[in-house]
């Protein structure tokens, strides 16, 4: 018996006409021996409709009911779905996160998956069931209580019950055909990679990539579970799609994999700070402590015993991050002579397995973004990533610069 892991994303489940299109492509898995473990998402705004009721009802709400509510719109496109699944005569069953059971953390709205056991489904699997519809994104806490996993964590439950099951693959339907060596909105010239490394869709995900989330891409490296990225809109065939696997699995890559950009960031440089050890410890501690997501740093020589240090944020933070640094300077934890945002930044990088093998892709992206008058703010690099700040009025001639340059409209 082979299982196959299916998830639909908001998209996909929108309406019954689309529900009945995705039933169909999990009837065309049955047909072909596969027992079917389905993952949906709440029909497209659902969610966010919910949440907008719980925050309307109660600013301050409480995150355990919350989560009653919000987990709601999954387990009415479960029900939907098997229901379909019925009518085209093939055994199907709904499950809520609670009757798996996921088992998760405590921390509502945010909860991390601890264990999925699988008797329950395995059992029905035995006794003629041949696909189990699981709403995704919940489970259970070990106090009984419902608990979701976060925004996108549909993507999570996929491919946390593809691990567990030991699946043979595990495809996540959306509203794109695959993942591209760019946006296609920002250039025409981004291509559809037919394969592409765990590592670097784990970069281009954390990066502002948007087609897979960050936390599944980690699980599906950690287990090694096949990830396929298709579309729920395009003609069905098996060699549709994008799979993202281990390394070893692709014969032959780019340098560079993709380009990913992120509008929504701000620079942030703390003016006049203490040049001493520790100080580090003592900026950085309290913005962690604030929820403030920091990613690039940057300290500045030291001049006269004091120095600038600039750190990017996403831009929603800088309140919080400005908030932060103000209360650390009144408690006597840091000094600083003055702390500027910058908003009108952007990040943009380049992410390739390739990198640690060749020299000089950084000196080539660099090259690239001077010919084109654009300056870079904040540098920072990995063993498979180059990243820059530039102003964000740059974002699109960087990115379509950077893919002509590393020829990513040409596969290997």
């Amino acid at each position: 018996m082979s299982i196959l892991v299916m998830k639909f994303g908001g998209t996909s489940v929108a309406t019954l006409d689309r529900i009945r299109r995705a039933a169909k492509r999990v009837g065309r898995e049955v047909a072909n021996g596969h027992d079917v473990i389905v993952i949906v998402s709440a029909m497209a705004g659902e969610t966010n409709k919910l949440v907008g009721f719980v925050e309307e009802t109660s600013p301050l709400y409480d995150a355990r009911e919350y989560d009653a509510v919000v987990s709601s719109g999954e387990n009415v496109t479960a029900g939907l779905m098997a229901l379909t699944l019925q009518e085209m005569e093939i055994p199907a069953r709904s499950w809520q996160g609670w009757q798996v059971p996921l088992i998760t953390t405590s921390a509502h709205a945010a909860a991390r998956i601890e264990e999925i056991p699988t008797a329950n489904i395995l059992k029905k699997f035995g006794e003629g069931m041949k696909v189990a519809v699981i709403a995704g994104f919940q489970g259970i806490s070990p106090e009984g209580r419902i608990t979701t996993l976060g925004r996108g964590g549909s993507d999570t439950s996929a491919v946390a019950f593809a691990a567990a099951f030991e699946a043979v693959r595990c495809d996540i339907y959306t509203d794109v055909d695959g993942v591209y060596t760019t946006d296609p909105r920002i250039t025409s010239k981004a291509r559809k990679l037919d394969r592409i490394a765990f590592e670097e869709m784990l970069e281009l995900a954390s990066l502002g990539a948007k087609v897979l989330q960050t936390r599944s891409v980690e699980l599906a490296m950690r287990y090694n579970v096949k990830l396929r990225v298709l579309s729920s809109f395009e003609e069905m065939s098996d060699d549709a799609g994008t799979l993202v696997c281990a390394e070893e699995d692709i014969v032959e890559s780019n340098v560079v994999a993709g380009v990913a950009f992120s509008r929504d960031e701000a620079k942030m440089t703390l003016q006049g700070v203490a040049d001493r050890p520790g100080i580090a410890a003592a900026i950085f501690g309290p913005l962690a402590e604030a929820g403030v997501n920091v990613d690039m740093i940057v300290q500045n020589i030291s001049d006269g015993g004091t120095t600038d240090m600039t750190f990017s944020c996403p831009i929603n933070e800088v309140k919080r991050a400005e908030k932060a640094m103000a209360d650390a300077k009144a408690a006597g934890a840091i000094d600083f002579a003055g702390l500027v945002a910058d908003t009108n930044v952007c990040k943009v990088s380049i992410v390739g397995i390739g990198m640690r093998s060749h020299a000089g892709v950084a000196a080539k992206m660099f090259q690239t973004l001077r010919d084109e008058g654009i300056n870079i703010k904040v540098i920072t690099t990995s063993e498979i990533k180059v990243s820059v700040l530039i102003d964000r009025k740059y974002l699109e001639l960087a990115v379509q610069a950077l893919h002509d340059a590393f020829g990513l409209d040409r596969a290997a």
